[in-house]
């Protein structure tokens, strides 16, 4: 690989999460209103007494270095950032922010990541049968039904399945990662992991029907382009069989160009599905999103958010470096 453009590439990169983590910094803060005056103010409305609160928030916004003139913070929050310090929450203290997407990530991990592989793989066999000519008709009406489903938000596919598989049939729990009560017990728990399996499978499937449309539509179109081309006449002249012509030359070179938008979206990944999630009564990093936005606690947002800009930036970087891996028809020498 050229030297020069791996150093571009890198570079890029960087440049990327500067510009990001800089963004980050400063939309939170042009928010109106004081994040330690709105959770003081929160606990008022619930009928606490809070005695002082004017000297509690100066030394709440203190201990958070609110009161510092705005590119002291941003000097420090840079800082910050370079150790890998996300700080503390102002919602949750003395919780680090760390400590909570730490408890979040692998709930979202174990969820969306499974769901977007499978949602992928799923999506571009059945866009690729859609336009093969020997695919039975059953096969493409049934991936017909999946394009019609395509524009539903995954939200409502949510309701939907909670209504009927949850509430009318009773098969599937309608909230929650577990069980009420289950407590996982010492080392690996099959137990435990099986029952946040089967409260996953509502979310993992609203999030799957919903996608599979998308990826149909994007690799039907690929496959159209690359029927015409003369390596498939080729190959039939040859006489291979329809299979392999199928898997080995139509269907390896039309989902090249999917696999970036894959790359993409296993970035998103980090973020979490937050209506789902907040639906489903699911821990993870879409719910924490979610409240941290709520109570303006500025560095669970600037944390969160810093991790998805680093897992979508270092997701283009790594399919940018491996795609003549997939194609070796690209070069990255200049000529």
């Amino acid at each position: 690989m050229n030297l020069q453009y791996l150093l571009k590439r890198v570079g890029l990169f960087l440049l990327t999460i500067w510009v990001a983590s800089t963004l980050n910094f400063l939309i939170p803060r042009l928010s109106p209103g004081d994040p330690v005056g709105a959770i003081l103010g929160a606990m008022q409305a619930q009928g606490a007494t809070i005695a002082n609160s004017a000297e509690i928030i100066e030394a709440f916004r203190a201990r958070f270095g609110l009161d510092e003139p705005v590119y002291v913070q941003y000097v420090k929050y840079l800082w910050s950032l370079a150790h890998l310090d996300l700080g503390y929450s102002i919602a949750h203290f003395p919780s680090t922010v760390t400590d909570i997407i730490s408890n979040s990530i692998p709930y979202t991990l174990g969820l969306l990541s499974v769901t977007t592989v499978l949602t992928f793989v799923i999506g571009i066999f059945a866009g690729a049968l859609l336009v093969w000519q020997a695919t039975p008709r059953a096969a493409k009406t049934l991936i017909t039904i999946f394009l019609m489903l395509a524009p539903v938000p995954y939200y409502l596919l949510a309701m939907i399945l909670v209504f009927f598989f949850s509430f009318t049939l009773g098969i599937f729990p309608n909230s929650g990662i577990t069980s009420p009560g289950r407590i996982p017990g010492e080392g690996f728990d099959i137990n435990y992991f099986l029952d946040i399996v089967y409260h996953s499978i509502l979310p993992a499937l609203s999030i799957m029907i919903a996608g599979i449309g998308g990826w149909v539509l994007g690799m039907r179109g690929m496959m159209v382009t690359v029927l015409g081309e003369d390596y498939l006449t080729l190959a039939e002249a040859k006489g291979l069989k329809n299979r392999r012509i199928f898997l080995r030359y139509a269907l390896r070179n039309a989902m090249l160009p999917q696999f970036t938008a894959l790359a993409i979206t296993l970035g998103y990944v980090v973020s979490g599905s937050v209506i789902v999630e907040l639906l489903f009564s699911f821990p993870g990093m879409g719910y924490q999103l979610f409240r941290a936005i709520s109570s303006n606690d500025f560095p669970v947002i600037q944390g969160i958010t810093f991790f998805l800009v680093l897992s979508i930036a270092t997701a283009i970087l790594g399919i940018d470096l491996i795609y003549p891996l997939l194609d070796p028809r690209i070069t990255y020498n200049r000529k």
